[in-house]
């Protein structure tokens, strides 16, 4: 497997002297390897399921949904995170009643 031909490797952490915390030398590569193990299960699901007709990819999401969500958001700055999140939450709810 993979991850025991390189585990060492990915193992391997650096101090930081200014703050005296250890954090993984290769970060990006630990978690994108967890992020792998972790949704193994879910990859390629569009595969599996074929007669449910799932996207590929998430373009339509991007600019569908979340693109005017985003505008949205810039355009009300000033707001508090928990208002936001309201926010956020409602226009995702009206969006699945169109």
């Amino acid at each position: 497997m993979w991850y025991e031909t390189y585990k060492d490797f990915l193992a391997e952490k650096t101090l930081n002297e200014l703050t005296g915390k250890e954090s993984f030398t290769q970060a990006k590569l630990v978690s994108a390897y967890r992020s792998l193990r972790t949704n193994l299960a879910y990859l390629f699901t569009h595969k599996r399921y074929k007669y449910l007709h799932i996207q590929n990819t998430t373009n339509s999401l991007d600019g569908g949904v979340f693109s005017p969500m985003k505008m949205l958001i810039k355009i009300h700055r000033g707001l508090s995170k928990s208002l936001k999140l309201k926010m956020m939450n409602d226009y995702l709810v009206r969006d699945k009643k169109k």
